[in-house]
């Protein structure tokens, strides 16, 4: 019987790991726990950039070129909207807004967002569980020079231009593992940390309480992924951030922060010159090629993934 995955994932970047793992397991053996710190209210509507985007892409409705939204949507509504005044800065398509349109309402009625979820994601053909983090809302905000911004306003709104001075996640002693995540945990063989932002994907993942507790505490192998490559972020902030807060942008760094419940870190072939320093850390240093893009290099990195499991 194949391995049984448990996938922490952000969006864009975690999301192509998903892919390549959901087309070589079988459903009930992969799980993805979802990042819920960017979730915020926008035109109001509750939107879950991390969910929606793992959603399109295992479902195969993601825009290929933006790796986020979907694919061929358009913005009649959203231009709309900006022609009347309100905000038009977080690009919602026509498609798109429809199931924010739903998860918003069935908010409304009580329904937990880990319920909505599953339903969005059992409709829209994705082919394994996706699981938010917790119910309640913990909303990730950058402490900048331009005042307090929520991660959204800092990403899309300003551009990621603002200086980072620090990082919270609100509310986050308040939330609990959403219903289905322990017993993911402690019923997988590989548990992974995909490769996505340490600070703003796979940071409040890790935040919520007890979170960590039953990742230590499950039989399966512990593996991150650098998510930096040659001293660059392939995608988004992480560079500029680590930067900004003092940390030397290295795929190092990244091992440091995810070492007290690691055992395996898998850096790109690019980075196989710091397997020493990764080792002294205590952690096993595997080298492989990371970059994905191509369905055959998610497929490949996630088999080689895969093939770790009873490795200890």
């Amino acid at each position: 019987m194949a391995a049984k995955v448990t996938l922490l994932s952000g969006g864009v970047g975690g999301s192509k790991l998903a892919l390549g793992f959901s087309k070589i397991l079988p459903p009930q053996q992969f799980t993805v726990i979802a990042n819920t710190g960017d979730d915020f209210q926008f035109l109001g509507l509750h939107i879950s950039p991390d969910c929606d985007t793992l959603i399109y892409t295992l479902a195969g409705l993601v825009d290929p070129v933006t790796g986020w939204g979907v694919s061929g949507d358009t913005f009649h509504a959203l231009e709309v909207a900006g022609s009347l005044g309100a905000a038009d800065w977080f690009r919602l398509g026509d498609r798109d807004l429809g199931l924010h349109l739903y998860r918003t309402s069935r908010l409304r009625e009580g329904m937990p967002l880990s319920e909505i979820t599953r339903r969005i994601a059992a409709v829209m053909g994705t082919n394994c569980s996706v699981i938010p983090m917790c119910d309640k809302p913990v909303p990730t905000w950058i402490d900048t020079d331009h005042g307090d911004l929520h991660l959204q306003e800092y990403l899309v709104r300003h551009g990621m231009r603002p200086v980072v001075n620090g990082i919270r996640y609100e509310n986050i002693d308040q939330a609990e593992p959403a219903p289905g995540i322990a017993e993911s945990l402690a019923g997988s063989d590989l548990i992974i940390a995909a490769p996505s932002n340490p600070f703003i994907s796979v940071g409040p993942i890790l935040a919520v309480p007890r979170m960590k507790q039953l990742i230590q505490e499950a039989r399966g192998l512990k593996i991150g992924i650098s998510p930096i490559v040659s001293g660059k972020a392939l995608k988004g902030p992480l560079a500029k951030m680590l930067e900004q807060l003092g940390h030397r942008v290295s795929a190092t760094t990244v091992a440091r922060m995810w070492a007290d419940w690691l055992e395996v870190f898998v850096v790109d072939e690019s980075d196989a010159g710091l397997r020493t320093e990764i080792q002294d850390l205590g952690l096993r240093c595997v080298v492989l090629p990371t970059v994905m893009t191509s369905i055959e290099d998610k497929k490949m990195l996630a088999q080689q993934i895969l093939d770790m499991a009873g490795s200890r």
